[in-house]
């Protein structure tokens, strides 16, 4: 559905204003969940001699490059195969391998589930790239392993070293958020003033507006929740509306809660306020296309 379609039809039937927009998050550069980008970008790296991931190794200790080990005919030889080649490629340092095993060992995909080894891939790639150039596309990986390791920094892992230390996870997911800009990072950041006591819904309210200016899906429903309802922050009912319509039109299978707030908020908004929401949204899709 074209952009100028889905407005067209919001104009004619107001009482369909978020469910007229399905396809519109697929005009938005950044509709997807951070994740999922990087699955995306992960599938199109790993299938792809991109010469950016190219590594070296000497013929006299390995027969199979580094490359070589990211090309998508190696993985075309089973679950074995592959799992070996990433393997390999992750022994010679390269990210992209590290943040692929971290995320199957987190979620036990293809491999029996083991935190500690994913958390042990992502603090290598911490360790390695924690100055990789913002905005480059192995920065994303970087990133995202930060995020990651915040995450076990914060519940810590059950029968090993790694203990709860919510400071530290706290400093990881803010080095995400500032040096890299990572949307994810940004939300996390925004649920923990939330969940401070005392909470900072001020606080909480500029990560989600960072996050969702980047279209993270679950930040635009945090803030559009917050500023719909209006209890920590100022309310605005309309601006709330837009984020929630814009969050329930990407929202995933794994975010089935985003939908019950937005009809909720849809359904007790006066006509001004849907209005006017619309005419909000229209803005920041002619934004996005400028």
């Amino acid at each position: 559905m074209r952009i100028s379609d889905a407005i067209a039809r919001l104009k004619t039937d107001r009482r369909a204003a978020g469910l007229a927009v399905g396809g519109l998050c697929f005009a938005l550069a950044f509709g997807m969940n951070g994740l999922d980008a990087v699955n995306n970008l992960v599938t199109n790296l790993v299938s792809e001699p991109a010469l950016a991931f190219d590594g070296t190794a000497s013929p006299s200790t390995a027969a199979l490059t580094t490359s070589d080990g990211l090309r998508s005919g190696h993985f075309q030889d089973g679950k074995n195969s592959a799992l070996t080649a990433l393997q390999y490629a992750a022994e010679q340092g390269q990210p992209v391998a590290q943040w692929k095993l971290g995320r199957m060992y987190a979620e036990g995909d293809g491999v029996p589930r083991d935190d500690l080894r994913a958390f042990n891939y992502f603090s290598q790639i911490a360790n390695s790239h924690p100055d990789e150039v913002p905005g480059t596309a192995q920065a994303r990986f970087v990133a995202n392993a930060f995020v990651a390791l915040g995450h076990y920094y914060l519940t810590g892992i059950p029968n090993s070293k790694v203990t709860a230390d919510p400071m530290r996870g706290r400093n990881m997911l803010s080095y995400a958020a500032t040096y890299f800009g990572d949307a994810d990072a940004q939300y996390e950041l925004g649920r923990l003033y939330l969940g401070d006591k005392p909470s900072d819904p001020h606080q909480a309210a500029r990560w989600f507006q960072l996050a969702a200016s980047k279209g993270q899906c679950r930040a635009e429903a945090a803030l559009g929740d917050m500023l719909f309802q209006g209890k920590t922050v100022p309310r605005q009912a309309a601006r709330g509306l837009m984020w929630l319509t814009l969050s329930k039109d990407c929202a995933g299978s794994d975010e089935a809660w985003i939908k019950p707030l937005y009809d909720s908020a849809f359904q007790r908004a006066n006509d001004d306020e849907r209005t006017m929401a619309l005419v909000y949204l229209e803005d920041w899709m002619k934004g996005r296309r400028d």
